[in-house]
């Protein structure tokens, strides 16, 4: 059952992927859609992980992805509604369009792994599941270009995205993002994020992981006291708070935590979403407010894992940026890429009161 008077309309594509359109409260669109005529190939087979004997990670090994599409003109935006000279991945004018990815890092297949041991040579099947998300039909744009409807829009997708692929076999975790600019690596201008399905808990959460394990169950309730009480709050809401946190990597990054403990965005409430579509909306116009141009950033929604440690991993959204400078970014070189010894440029006090400055010249977000 979906919140905030949004309505779903669930399909599938010409190949047997699933297809669901989003519509906005106030859509002018009508409920009918139209079919997926197209002819295309068979998907590519499931992927095939590696696993890295020096750390235990598991590499997906997806060579299906070097064929995608690398920045294309707008006239041929797969992302785009499909157009007599466009056969592009969604048939239909769309508010909000979530659609597998037609070459996925993980998927189509699914089902429970033993992942467990270290050993070399290892091998297993990539399951999961990777999904497109379409903020807009239209060609350029991001997050932070939305309405204030369209963003509760997106909010809605995500967190009945949450459940649903929570819920498939062999998901262990469900991870939200939207790649934004192409000093990030971003192949489509069309805005847009992904969601995966990891079968496997990744990394970065074990690290977490073992941090609670050794601070104790109460290590973001601590974390969300310790920065309110300091000078690198950006933004507080009746339910989120933004901050700049104490140890940031990034020459910008900004967190935003929700006050009470919720582990992914599938347990949010409706006033909880209601209020983060204009709070995460000015946190992202506050970034692309500080230079005159766009922004790149990486928005990253940490969800606990489906199935460990859910009453203890809160929700958590972490947007880093490489840029230090209008003209200049930060390239992660030996001490970071080699040796994870991460080293800032700019005290985090600093960049907080420099980030509050663009959040107060955007002001209010209105409907």
């Amino acid at each position: 059952m979906l919140t905030g008077g949004i309505t779903k309309h669930p399909t599938t594509l010409a190949d047997g992927r699933e297809l669901i359109y989003y519509d906005d409260a106030d859509t002018t669109l009508g409920p009918e859609r139209a079919t997926d005529a197209r002819t295309l190939d068979p998907r590519p087979a499931t992927a095939t992980m590696r696993q890295d004997p020096l750390t235990g990670d598991w590499i997906s090994i997806a060579a299906a992805r070097q064929n995608r599409v690398f920045l294309p003109p707008a006239n041929l935006d797969p992302l785009a509604p499909q157009s007599p000279g466009n056969p592009s991945e969604v048939p239909n004018r769309y508010d909000v369009a979530v659609f597998e990815n037609r070459s996925p890092s993980f998927g189509p297949q699914l089902g429970a792994l033993d992942l467990e041991g270290l050993g070399l040579g290892r091998t297993a099947p990539s399951h999961g599941r990777c999904e497109v998300v379409c903020f807009s039909p239209e060609h350029e744009g991001a997050f932070g270009s939305l309405s204030r409807s369209r963003a509760r829009t997106v909010i809605e997708a995500w967190a009945d995205r949450t459940a649903a692929l929570s819920a498939l076999p062999g998901v262990e975790q469900v991870f939200p993002f939207e790649n934004r600019g192409e000093a990030i690596g971003v192949t489509l201008q069309h805005p847009h994020g992904q969601i995966y399905s990891y079968p496997y808990v990744t990394p970065r959460t074990q690290r977490l992981m073992a941090s609670i394990e050794e601070f104790g169950p109460g290590l973001f309730e601590s974390i969300l006291e310790f920065e309110l009480a300091s000078e690198r709050v950006l933004l507080q809401g009746e339910h989120w708070v933004a901050f700049v946190p104490f140890a940031a990597r990034w020459p910008l990054e900004v967190h935003v935590l929700p006050r009470r403990h919720v582990p992914d965005l599938a347990e949010t409430t409706e006033a909880e979403r209601d209020e983060l579509a204009p709070f995460y909306l000015r946190v992202l116009r506050g970034l692309d407010a500080l230079y005159d141009t766009p922004t790149p950033y990486i928005a990253a929604w940490h969800q606990a894992p489906v199935r460990r440690m859910r009453d203890d991993i809160r929700l958590m959204l972490q947007v880093t940026s490489p840029r230090r400078a209008a003209d200049r970014l930060k390239f992660l070189a030996g001490s970071e890429a080699a040796m994870g010894a991460w080293i800032g440029d700019v005290p985090p006090e600093t960049q907080a009161e420099f980030i509050r400055g663009g959040i107060d010249r955007v002001g209010e977000i209105e409907w």
